[in-house]
């Protein structure tokens, strides 16, 4: 179960890079949002920085594809010009551990909605523990960390959870999934 196919590789590194740049795409959307709301505007939308690790690990079902998917896609964001530099490859990693831990939690076993979302949750959580001691958030009120904290969860679990879920179920009804675990399921789902 855990020996990865090269198929299985290639699908998690393409799938990496497509939301790498999607991730930068969205950090104007998150300046945009942060200009009417304040730091917690990123908080509205962090869940999309997480997604990559949800439908990876959805699609593939090994171990290590949450953390993987999310490394790589914040290694190439990077390499393509994030202004956040090189400690963005330690977020990425931080929220791929995140991830990681709910499908660890199910030893592998368990790809149901709610574990996604928990996935989502997991990276929201290690996200903002790391965000705390890294972007100062120590200096705002105890409430307003609080509600980021709240806004994040939510995001997480619901853009990168729910989101992720969605966009994984709509590969796999066109069928260019036949050969994963996610399109294997869904075919025997849709064969009963």
């Amino acid at each position: 179960m855990s020996t990865w196919r090269f198929k299985e590789i290639v699908v998690m590194a393409a799938l990496s890079v497509v939301f790498a740049v999607v991730y930068l795409a969205f950090f104007p959307v998150g300046k945009v949002l942060v200009g009417f709301f304040g730091p917690i505007g990123y908080d509205l939308i962090f869940g999309i920085w997480f997604i990559v690790s949800i439908i990876v690990a959805y699609i593939i079902r090994k171990p290590g594809a949450a953390f993987l998917s999310e490394t790589i896609a914040a290694m190439v964001e990077v390499l393509i010009g994030s202004t956040a530099g090189p400690m963005l490859i330690v977020a990425g990693m931080v929220q791929g551990i995140g991830a990681e831990a709910a499908f660890a939690a199910t030893r592998w076993k368990n790809y149901s909605t709610w574990v996604l979302m928990a996935a989502g949750v997991g990276s929201a959580v290690t996200s903002f523990i790391y965000g705390y001691f890294m972007s100062g958030y120590v200096a705002l009120s105890t409430g307003y960390v609080i509600a980021m904290f709240i806004t994040r969860v939510i995001s997480g679990a619901l853009i990168a959870g729910l989101l992720g879920k969605a966009l994984s179920d709509g590969l796999a009804k066109t069928g260019v999934l036949s050969s994963f675990a996610l399109g294997k399921e869904y075919r025997k789902k849709n064969a009963a």
